[in-house]
């Protein structure tokens, strides 16, 4: 039987909808992919979850919860009511839901839209690299937490953000790197008066050989690299769901 993808109905049709960079609609890969890889992962962990009394949802690119594939007329849930959804099928639903978007207006709406589908959400609007430092102060200390990082572009990952949740003593990371800005961008960041991906990948240019540039392979040395650092902080990286890369 395929896996079946939560569509529950918006609750709050008036507010946002995340309608993608153009305003046309996201890809259709966001809901069949990137959705259904994080839908799976939370039924995936029941067991782990079953185990806390504090579980809890991290999401600080969230946007205004509620997404439109281009091409379609109707919405579906975002990220952060896929994850709340899914949490509720086996029992062991997150008991605090923490999201975050630079613009306040999409913020808000994502928590409203959780709040009304009776999830116990929060909202803390602003950049990420402000916002998690507020976060961290509500979780509690023995809490089993999921941290999705969802943001548009590379540049908006910033490795600081990974370093303080990964403080917590009890956190898995789901992680959308976008291959596909550092495809196109990669070349032009070498230069060092540029510093569009020294936030997501700090020391980069010292790390990813020149001649990778020749050989057409320096946004899968720049990746490598990252996930050095990732490692580094004692996390290992899933292979069997590997992070979502476009």
């Amino acid at each position: 039987m395929s896996f079946q993808l939560a569509q529950d109905a918006d609750p709050l049709p008036l507010l946002p909808v995340e309608l993608g960079r153009a305003g046309e609609g996201v890809g259709r890969w966001v809901p069949e992919m990137k959705h259904t890889f994080l839908a799976k992962y939370v039924e995936g962990t029941r067991r782990a979850r079953e185990k806390f009394k504090q579980r809890v949802y991290v999401d600080l690119f969230s946007g205004p919860g509620r997404i439109q594939v281009k091409g379609e007329t109707m919405t579906r849930p975002g990220g952060a009511q896929i994850a709340w959804q899914h949490s509720r099928r086996d029992g062991a639903d997150f008991t605090a839901c923490l999201v975050g978007d630079l613009d306040a207006a999409r913020a808000s709406a994502c928590a409203e839209r959780l709040l009304a589908m009776g999830a116990p959400a929060r909202a803390f609007p602003g950049a990420a690299e402000a916002t998690v430092d507020q976060v961290l102060k509500v979780i509690p200390s023995n809490a089993l937490c999921l941290a999705y990082l969802d943001p548009y572009n590379l540049e908006y990952l910033s490795f600081s953000v990974i370093e303080k949740l990964a403080r917590l003593t009890y956190i898995d990371f789901a992680v959308h790197f976008s291959t596909m800005d550092l495809r196109r961008n990669v070349l032009m960041e070498y230069n060092p008066e540029r510093a569009r991906f020294d936030a997501a990948a700090p020391g980069w240019r010292q790390h990813v050989d020149p001649a990778a540039f020749v050989r057409g392979d320096a946004d899968e040395a720049f990746f490598d690299y990252w996930c050095g650092l990732v490692r580094g902080l004692g996390f290992s990286i899933s292979q069997r769901m590997p992070l979502v890369r476009d």
